[in-house]
């Protein structure tokens, strides 16, 4: 079976609504899973949530749960190039018959659910059904669940976590979740549920209060980065970094990531911490070489991931200011005698100016572009943000995104700098992933 049948069966579900368009409410999906059996029942869930490391943190568990000879389930969003890479059974992207057979039998409950509501069923709330029955079908022994947008009337909210896992909260999709770091962490400390345990990312003192008061109100366990857990060492290595990593039961020491970015190293820890969480109560050591074994498997497309190494081509899914921060960051610490120029491309709705702002203390110059979703900012508006915040002289403009890239190389290379040059692409997910098929097709 194609990958068109997957297309075709995505086109249906976008036709009822992009996720982009939000309907808060959990009264949908729970009549959906109620009329499949409640597939969310038959697994334990690890359930991750935040504003930015969710995806790398859920891959992370996901190695070091299967390491454990568990099989497990996977589901993550947005995805960078194919809709089956957000459901993944035993580290793989569920197979486009799978997915359609299992679309097949859950299609004629839609209209049926349709029916009973004023709105509709979205393209988030089918996938996230579709993701839980598959699971259920396999059957996994464990599933680790990145919330879509927020957390208590997420979609995959209908699931109880038997642990959850917050990462750092900041402002992102003010819209629907707020506009101050309180009231979106009062949304995201719903997936915090009775008897859980939650593992608390390092946090801002606002968002930690709101996530501890929530813990306290449903007696869940916590355990917080710097204080039950942490990063202990960090070094920079060649293609990663090696850690000294604090468990909550254990110390382990000399792991090898093969990821870039300080943020890496604390996505690395909360994982470590939710699996001995998930596993153990937080009481039991895990084995030091499974774990050393598990991270070194770990990837993260589309996160300071290394397309080309000469001249250097990175594809960043940064959309976010905390995500160009993070970043920045990581240019800045680890590419420091490259000469980078930014080829950005963002979303309407999203905030190019703190993005633009983020980057442009590490970059020589920026090229704004425009990436494939019909959401994408036009290059005309893009280009007067950059030009507030870079200057006119540091601004240019190509398109599409292939000649953007050129254009951002040909300006990097006359930089001239000893240690090379390249660009660093950048924006939004869609950009990472356009990045991704111009470089490594449909099979990177």
């Amino acid at each position: 079976m194609s990958s068109d049948v997957v297309r075709r069966i995505e086109a249906e579900l976008l036709a009822r609504r992009p996720e982009s368009h939000v309907e808060p409410s959990l009264e949908r999906i729970r009549d959906l899973v109620d009329m499949l059996g409640n597939p969310q029942r038959a697994f334990p869930v690890v359930h991750v949530a935040g504003t930015n490391g969710k995806t790398s943190t859920a891959r992370m568990i996901d190695e070091l749960l299967r390491e454990l000879n568990l099989r497990t389930g996977r589901f993550t969003s947005p995805h960078l190039q194919s809709v089956t890479e957000r459901i993944v059974l035993d580290g793989e992207p569920v197979a486009a018959e799978r997915f359609a057979a299992t679309y097949a039998e859950v299609a004629p409950f839609l209209d049926l659910v349709d029916s009973k509501h004023d709105v509709a069923l979205g393209y988030f709330e089918v996938l996230t059904a579709l993701a839980y029955a598959i699971f259920a079908d396999a059957p996994v022994d464990a599933a680790v669940v990145e919330v879509g947008m927020g957390g208590s009337w997420d979609a995959t909210n209908v699931a109880d976590g038997k642990v959850a896992v917050v990462m750092p909260i900041s402002v992102d999709h003010a819209d629907y979740l707020g506009d101050t770091v309180e009231v979106i962490s009062e949304e995201k400390a719903g997936i915090i549920k009775p008897g859980s345990y939650a593992v608390l990312a390092a946090q801002d003192a606002a968002a930690a209060e709101v996530l501890l008061a929530r813990s306290v109100e449903v007696g869940a366990t916590v355990a917080r980065q710097g204080v039950e857990f942490g990063v202990r060492r960090r070094e920079m290595a060649v293609g990663g970094q090696m850690l000294d990593i604090q468990g909550l039961a254990g110390l382990y020491d000399d792991v090898f990531l093969p990821l870039h970015g300080e943020f890496q190293a604390h996505n690395a820890a909360a994982a470590v911490a939710a699996v001995e969480a998930f596993v153990g109560g937080g009481r039991d050591e895990l084995d030091a070489e499974g774990v050393r074994a598990a991270f070194s498997r770990v990837t993260s497309p589309g996160r300071v991931e290394a397309l080309r190494r000469g001249p250097v081509v990175l594809a960043d899914a940064a959309h976010n200011p905390a995500g160009a921060a993070a970043l920045a960051a990581t240019l800045s610490e680890e590419f420091s005698a490259t000469s980078l120029v930014a080829v950005v491309a963002v979303l309407g709705d999203k905030d190019a100016a703190g993005i633009l702002a983020a980057l442009e203390p590490v970059v020589a110059a920026v090229v704004v572009t425009e990436n494939s979703s019909p959401r994408c900012l036009p290059v005309a508006d893009l280009e007067a943000v950059a030009v507030d915040v870079f200057g006119e002289q540091r601004v240019s403009v190509a398109t599409p995104l292939p000649e953007a890239i050129d254009t951002g190389l040909a300006l990097a290379e006359r930089e001239g700098a000893i240690g090379g040059h390249g660009v660093v692409v950048t924006g939004s997910v869609v950009t990472a992933g356009d990045a991704r098929q111009a470089f490594l097709g449909d099979s990177g």
